[in-house]
């Protein structure tokens, strides 16, 4: 079973939706036994990152999540939940993260129009199972203010362009990251949900 992580924070719904629209089980729970218990994790989000991980924390997730992410369970962490696997974050002042995939959360340079809304072009820089079946310049859609910078190139598995390339997908050992929305991008985005649950 696919485990949706809820922890009042995120866009449950609309994911859940896109995985049963492939005929794939999923749940979405802030039950630590059912997250304990789960195959694969979903971490979604849409808002603050500071708010976030408070959120995390009050639910006594954080620790949790930590644990199946040592113990080899993959995760997939959407949007907000992409900034959240960084290291730490600049919104509202510096939050730390879970650190998984080294590096940091920064804001859009203030030229361009923020938030970032809309359609943009996958660039791949490295195979990946996650991938499969995905060409390179497929669009995707993107709602977001923030950004994830990795320390590491080799933690990139694809970037996009506004303004400025940054990271659109991370991934290190059994932690996948888009920082676009693959249940609002149609088809492109349905192929990246159905080749996590088959990893």
């Amino acid at each position: 079973m696919i485990t949706i992580i809820d922890y009042a924070i995120n866009n449950l719904r609309s994911v859940e939706k896109a995985f049963q629209s492939l005929g794939i089980a999923v749940e979405a729970s802030d039950d630590p036994r059912k997250i304990g218990a789960a195959e694969k994790l979903i971490l979604p989000g849409v808002g603050a990152f500071a708010d976030a991980m408070n959120n995390l924390r009050a639910k006594k997730l954080q620790e949790l999540i930590r644990d199946r992410v040592r113990y080899g369970t993959p995760l997939l962490g959407l949007c907000l939940g992409l900034q959240l696997l960084f290291s730490e974050s600049e919104e509202f002042g510096r939050t730390l993260g879970f650190d998984f995939i080294p590096g940091k959360v920064k804001r859009l340079p203030a030229d361009l129009k923020v938030p970032h809304i809309g359609w943009n072009q996958l660039h791949v820089k490295r195979p990946d199972p996650l991938l499969e079946g995905i060409s390179e310049g497929s669009f995707v859609y993107f709602v977001h203010s923030y950004y994830a910078e990795a320390e590491e190139a080799g933690d990139v598995l694809a970037t996009t362009d506004y303004g400025l390339e940054f990271t659109a997908i991370a991934r290190k050992s059994n932690v996948w990251a888009t920082q676009f929305h693959p249940e609002k991008s149609q088809e492109v985005g349905l192929r990246l949900l159905r080749n996590f649950a088959m990893i």
